[in-house]
C-alpha cells in the first residue's frame, strides 16, 4: 500500500507565496508522473502542474511563471512552489501520482491522491 501525505497549505495574502510538498511512502518500485490539482467550492477538480519522471513540466494557463513544480526522486517528494497568489487560487490542492508498486515481485501501476491541503488567498 502507497501513502501521499501533502503539506504546506494555509492562509495566505494575495501577492504572497506558499510552498506544498506531499511526500510518498510505501511499496514503491518507482513513481512515474507526478502533479498537483486543485479544487475550489462548488467546481470541478482541475489540473494545476504536473512532472514526468524526466522532469518534464505541464501547467495550466493560469498559473504559468507563477507556479513552479519540482521534485525530488530520491525523496519520493514532489513540490509546488506558488508565487503571487491571487484569490482565484483559494482551493483544496490535491497531490497525485502514478506509482508502480512491488508487491512480492509483482510489478503494477497504480494511481494514489492525497488527502488534500487547503490553500486561501485572502487579505
Amino acid at each position: 500500500q502507497v501513502q501521499l501525505v501533502e503539506s504546506g497549505g494555509g492562509l495566505v495574502q494575495p501577492g504572497g507565496s506558499l510552498r506544498l510538498s506531499c511526500v510518498a511512502s510505501g511499496s514503491i518500485f518507482t513513481i512515474n508522473d507526478m502533479g498537483w490539482y486543485r479544487q475550489a467550492p462548488g467546481k470541478q477538480r482541475e489540473l494545476v502542474a504536473t512532472i514526468s519522471s524526466d522532469a518534464t513540466t505541464n501547467y495550466r494557463d493560469s498559473v504559468k511563471v507563477r507556479f513552479t513544480i519540482s521534485r525530488h526522486n530520491a525523496k519520493n517528494t514532489v513540490y509546488l512552489q506558488m508565487n503571487n497568489l491571487k484569490p482565484e487560487d483559494t482551493a483544496v490542492y490535491y497531490c497525485h501520482a502514478v506509482i508502480i508498486e512491488n508487491n512480492g515481485g509483482y510489478l503494477h501501476s497504480r494511481d494514489y491522491w492525497g488527502q488534500g491541503t487547503q490553500v486561501t488567498v485572502s487579505s
